[in-house]
């Protein structure tokens, strides 16, 4: 009888074990929160456990997003953040909120096409052609008003010869002839301003869009230029973006004298970016690129005024 009053009072003094609860990083507390608000309003059907795994990894709408530019840098950009463990990146153009069958599909479509992450993880996804489309920034300010944001941008007139360069490879690789780029830079003698690469860049134009949505300190520049020469103090300055712990470093970087640019080295393993990246431009006569650089000069101007910095493009000259 003693002994069972003894084990009856043990029974009720001893303490309730509680389940452990994760440290979750509030940065990804905040998107989950996010998230799941969004996925409320959305008419959507889907099963949502096929995008938890038994890992504790789920996909999660993006934290960053990197916007553009065409032919800026945006995957060399993304293939170095990747070295970053705290990053995990969509592994193609999403086209979401620029293409309109995309968005139709709604939030959890978009969900579908990121990666698996942990909690402590940023998702990045990357689409250059949002920084140029009308229609993105009100729709990304209507997912996220916090999203930060990377945009990358290189000198203008180098760039409408890089999105030049590569429409002219598609069509050889598709054995499709293809004008030469003096057929679409001069109209009736003069530059023709209608051409589509040149209005990419012009880059004060798409970024008061964005501005109108999302703050200065919501949008890092990229210098895309600089990216190409010494990719490391550029990245530098994308972590403390990020609000990501130092993880990258000068080793993680090697120039490879055949390609002629910038590799990646993580963990002894080497890779570069695929061959389509850093192709030759097409010769240009050199009165036609001073045409360009004297157009980009007030747009040029414009634009630094814009964001409060400058760079060092042939197009701007000091007064």
């Amino acid at each position: 009888m003693a002994a069972f009053l003894l084990g009856a009072v043990l029974l009720i003094v001893q303490p309730q074990i509680v389940p452990s609860t994760p440290v979750i990083n509030s940065k990804a507390e905040t998107s989950q929160s996010v998230q799941r608000e969004l996925l409320k309003k959305t008419s959507q059907k889907n099963d949502f456990k096929e995008n938890i795994h038994s890992n504790g990894s789920c996909r999660q709408l993006p934290q960053t997003i990197i916007i553009g530019v065409r032919k800026g840098g945006t995957r060399a950009l993304l293939e170095m953040l990747s070295l970053h463990p705290d990053i995990a990146a969509a592994e193609t153009e999403v086209h979401f909120f620029d293409w309109e069958d995309n968005y139709r599909n709604g939030l959890q479509w978009y969900i579908n096409q990121m990666p698996f992450s942990y909690p402590h993880q940023i998702t990045v996804e990357k689409t250059p052609a949002y920084f140029t489309s009308p229609k993105v920034p009100e729709r990304v300010y209507k997912m996220n008003k916090s999203m930060r944001l990377l945009l990358i941008l290189r000198d203008p007139s180098e760039r409408v010869l890089s999105d030049y360069t590569q429409v002219f490879y598609n069509h050889m690789q598709k054995h499709k002839p293809y004008p030469s780029i003096e057929q679409f830079l001069i109209k009736d003698g003069e530059l023709n301003v209608d051409y589509k690469a040149i209005n990419r860049s012009l880059y004060y134009i798409h970024m008061q869009n964005w501005l109108k949505y999302f703050p200065l300190d919501r949008i890092h520049i990229v210098d895309g230029d600089k990216l190409i020469k010494d990719p490391f103090p550029e990245i530098e300055k994308v972590e403390r973006f990020l609000k990501l712990s130092p993880q990258i470093n000068a080793s993680n970087f090697y120039f490879n004298k055949t390609k002629g640019f910038y590799c990646l080295r993580d963990s002894g393993r080497e890779r570069c970016l695929h061959e389509s990246k850093g192709r030759a431009h097409p010769q240009v006569d050199t009165w036609l690129l001073e045409k360009l650089h004297e157009y980009f000069h007030e747009p040029n101007k414009k634009f630094f005024e814009l964001v409060g910095r400058t760079f060092d493009w042939h197009s701007f000259v000091a007064s």
